[in-house]
Formats: C-alpha cells, sequence, structure tokens
C-alpha cells in the first residue's frame, strides 16, 4: 500500500509545532518522537509518522542539530536583539526558515519566507509577520548575493 505524505505546509506546521514544544522540554529525545508520532493526537486524523511527514522530521531533526549556527545568523540579521528577548514563537519561525534559507538550497527562498510568515500570522503576535520578513529577506538577498558569511 502506498503511503500518501502530507503537503509540505502541513509538515512544517508540525515541524514548527515539535520545534516551539522543545524550547521548553529539551530534555525530549527526537528519536522517542519519531517513534510515537503516528500516535499524536490530531482532530484532522492526520499522522505525522516519518513515513507520511519526512520533511516536516528533516526539518526538525536539521533545526535541532544546527540550532547553534542559525541563532548566530539570526542574532546577525535581527540587528539589536539578542536570541533570548526574541519571543520563543518568532524564534521558532526563525530558526525553521533559517534552516531552509541556508541547507535546502532546491527550496526557492520565497517559498521560505512566505510560509514563514504564514506560520508567524498564525501563531504570532500582530508584529510577527514583519519581524519575521525583515530578518530573512536580508538574510535570503545575502545568500542570494553569495555574501553569506560577511560580516555586517
Amino acid at each position: 500500500m502506498k503511503i500518501q505524505k502530507l503537503s509540505r505546509r502541513k509538515q512544517r506546521e508540525f515541524a514548527f509545532q515539535v520545534l516551539y514544544s522543545l524550547n521548553f522540554n529539551s530534555e525530549t529525545e527526537l528519536n522517542l518522537l519519531k517513534e510515537n508520532a503516528a500516535c499524536f493526537p490530531d482532530p484532522k486524523k492526520e499522522n505525522f509518522s516519518p513515513e507520511q511527514a519526512p520533511f516536516a522530521w528533516e526539518l526538525i531533526e536539521g533545526v535541532e542539530e544546527k540550532k547553534s549556527e542559525l541563532d548566530s545568523y539570526i542574532e546577525k540579521y535581527s540587528r539589536n536583539w539578542k536570541i533570548n528577548r526574541i519571543a520563543k514563537i518568532e524564534l521558532t519561525i526563525l530558526r525553521l526558515a533559517t534552516f531552509e534559507l541556508i541547507f535546502r538550497p532546491d527550496i526557492p527562498p520565497k517559498v521560505s519566507i512566505n510560509e514563514a510568515i504564514e506560520l508567524a500570522k498564525g501563531y504570532g503576535d500582530i508584529n510577527s509577520k514583519t519581524f519575521v520578513n525583515g530578518i530573512l529577506d536580508a538574510l535570503a538577498k545575502d545568500i542570494t548575493n553569495g555574501q553569506l558569511g560577511n560580516s555586517k
């Protein structure tokens, strides 16, 4: 039987939810989460197992593995904002999108930024989308221009 994969948008949202929850319980083992993903309660009865949501798990594992590097980029592009001052919702969205922008060149930057803005609209406050867009847009421009490693 062929396994139907969930849309990337749903997988991104699931990745955001898992990563956001890990902000409050960093001792959680990703392997245990992965093994039990099919049991997660979901009102739409969607299954977030690695088979149905491989992109989500790639994002979750990638963000967790590269968190320090992602945070340094976020701090660099957030101008005058230290990581510990950025709200957890926005920080999680920024980590997710920054991972995509830097480590998934197959995904167009506009797609990653738009998806991050949609998450910010859905989960953040009224200013979240502007804050997220400003940081990601500056980062994407430097990536496109080959300037990512240069100091600002």
